[in-house]
């Protein structure tokens, strides 16, 4: 395994859609193993090939707490979503930087394991965002294109939640 490169906002392969992927070879299980490795060491919950390069449908997520848990989705495609929500997206090709972005609170979307089997995948709230989010990549777009309002850096985001969470101290303790 290896650590790729992000490419990042402003990298013309970003804005490009990816080629379905038409059959399993060594060269793609080495780019998926490659690209949970990445994400991993990169803190993220999820990587599309295009972030490292390859337009190739292929993306992996990981929302659970431990890290221990990857999803592979090839040739993926949201078939059903429903519900919505709002809420701070980050993007590992936009280093230091989150937005407000609006998704389905719910997707179900299909599509292949390493082995080329089709498999339904159901995702609420985090899973749902991310599976929207990297499934943007693979057809050129990322999120910065649906933030309301700015950008923030992540300096900025954690003074504003530090300012929330002590103006609800400061009520919690004047209603007691």
């Amino acid at each position: 395994m290896a650590l790729r490169i992000i490419r990042e906002l402003g990298d013309p392969v970003l804005g490009k859609r990816a080629k379905e992927v038409r059959e399993m070879t060594p060269k793609l299980r080495q780019l998926i193993e490659d690209m949970k490795e990445t994400m991993y060491d990169s803190d993220g919950v999820g990587l599309a090939a295009p972030q490292v390069g390859m337009l190739k449908r292929i993306v992996v997520i990981d929302v659970s707490a431990e890290q221990d848990q990857p999803l592979v989705l090839i040739n993926p495609e949201i078939i059903e979503k429903d519900g919505e929500q709002t809420g701070w997206e980050g993007c590992l090709s936009v280093p230091g930087k989150s937005g407000q972005v609006t998704r389905p609170k719910h997707v179900v979307a299909k599509a292949y394991n390493e082995n080329m089997e089709e498999y339904t995948i159901e995702g609420e709230d985090l899973l749902a965002r991310a599976i929207c989010h990297e499934l943007d990549h693979l057809d050129g777009h990322m999120y910065v294109e649906l933030v309301e309002g700015r950008l923030y850096t992540n300096e900025e985001l954690d003074a504003m939640m530090a300012e929330e969470e002590a103006a609800a101290e400061k009520e919690a303790e004047e209603k007691a």
